[in-house]
């Protein structure tokens, strides 16, 4: 990919999303994610209906007049966006592969975390960690952020979770949002799953194709295996065979969910085709709750 192609990728998706996260996400991300506590700010008069408990009793001795205590929420947070970039994720079916449709989230969440202040980090990983960009703020931060997620990378192979996680916890100090974005096509380091889970704010996102929940009948189907690079015949008009990769695949999704919530991170699933402004929507309002 050229840099006049991937600069234009980098508008379209900032376009796209930086509206649906200023109207629709950011006051729902805001509601979700709070600040770590609450600073003084100002004092002002007292009126009818304050809490008492909030007068400034020196201020009220100096003035005769009652005055109280204003606070308001210390926000400054970081959300690290933690991105699966494995040659599983950019198989696609539809017109969007699942590393499009992951680059929109990252972007939607990106600017949403933005618009509220807070800081924006970056790792991207394989089978290897590839690239580490430390919580910052700003626009020009959360492009280069797009724009890496989009460039293409040689040396991609499968998907090691457990090195992410090991370097995420040996980096991040302060306690983060974490959204761990891939289709987790590998194995699941529970220990160290439940580690980042305890120290920071975790939420998985599962994305997957529609293809690899439902093959239709179309014949033999010469396939590959991403991860590994094996290719396999699949004779698509097979009715056990069938029935049975979408049992392993069914069984697939729902050991991802169980693992996640026993470790304790939130968990979205959702493909492709999928509406995420619904999925993502449902997700802050649940959390809210």
């Amino acid at each position: 990919m050229n840099e006049q192609i991937l600069l234009s990728k980098v508008r379209k998706i900032e376009i796209k999303t930086k509206g649906l996260s200023r109207h629709l996400f950011s006051g729902a991300y805001r509601s979700v994610f709070k600040g770590l506590g609450m600073s003084f700010s100002e004092v002002r008069e007292y009126t009818y209906g304050d809490d008492v408990r909030h007068i400034d009793w020196n201020v009220t001795a100096r003035t005769d007049q009652a005055y109280i205590k204003i606070y308001e929420e210390e926000r400054e947070l970081s959300l690290m966006l933690v991105i699966d970039i494995s040659n599983s994720t950019f198989f696609g079916s539809d017109e969007q592969s699942k590393s499009e449709r992951i680059a929109e989230l990252a972007s939607v969440l990106a600017f949403s975390a933005s618009q509220n202040h807070d800081k924006v980090g970056l790792l991207l990983f394989s089978h290897k960690v590839h690239l580490y960009i430390p919580p910052k703020k700003g626009r020009q931060h959360i492009l280069r952020i797009i724009r890496e997620i989009l460039v293409e990378r040689q040396d991609l192979r499968g998907t090691n979770l457990q090195t992410a996680l090991e370097f995420l916890r040996g980096t991040l100090k302060k306690r983060s949002i974490c959204f761990l974005l891939s289709d987790f096509h590998c194995e699941l380091p529970e220990d160290q799953l439940k580690y980042i889970a305890k120290k920071h704010d975790l939420i998985s996102m599962q994305i997957l194709d529609p293809l690899e929940e439902s093959i239709p009948s179309i014949g033999l189907l010469p396939v590959k295996d991403s991860e590994s690079g094996s290719f396999a015949l699949l004779d698509t008009t097979d009715v056990k065979v069938i029935h049975q990769l979408k049992n392993d695949m069914k069984q697939f999704i729902q050991n991802t969910r169980t693992v996640m919530l026993r470790s304790r991170a939130d968990h979205i699933q959702l493909d492709i085709r999928s509406s995420y402004i619904k999925i993502l929507l449902n997700f802050f309002k649940n959390r809210r709750k």
